[in-house]
């Protein structure tokens, strides 16, 4: 197994991960362009980290990576884990649980004193996972969705 940065090559196999799931389903659109623009903006800012974990050729998980510098804590960065996916017929494998203990030390090795993530409330299963790695439900997310 693999953890690398993903490229431009990776993209599609990215996309058809996020939309192997109830509610990627509903809102990706494999195939479209905007995702190749949103590959180039993440790949030229050096606090962006697209992941992939790759065995045998084939994309079996993503995530990415965010460093957010901050002055509370003292000045701490955060590593903001987001876009997680693991491919089906992997999932309950381990391969979850490895990608996370590489994304976690890629945000020490960046100096982070923080590791965040958020996750959609309708993912129990990704809850439970998240608190049986360690990760505390110590706050809650909102968010507002913008129209075009």
């Amino acid at each position: 197994m693999t953890f690398r940065r993903a490229t431009a090559d990776d993209v599609p196999a990215i996309v058809a991960l996020l939309a192997d799931d109830m509610l990627g389903a509903a809102r990706e659109a494999p195939g479209d362009p905007a995702y190749a623009a949103a590959f180039a903006a993440i790949d030229a800012d050096p606090n962006q980290f697209l992941a992939v974990a790759e065995q045998g050729g084939r994309i079996l998980g993503c995530l990415q990576l965010t460093f957010i510098p901050g002055l509370s804590h003292r000045g701490a960065w955060r590593g903001q884990i987001e876009s997680v996916r693991i491919a089906t017929d992997q999932r309950g494998s381990g391969l979850g649980r490895r990608m996370f203990d590489w994304a976690i030390a890629q945000c020490h090795t960046r100096g982070c004193r923080l590791v965040q993530l958020t996750t959609d409330k309708a993912r129990p299963d990704a809850r439970r996972f998240y608190e049986a790695i360690g990760f505390v439900a110590s706050h809650d997310g909102m968010k507002i969705t913008l129209q075009d």
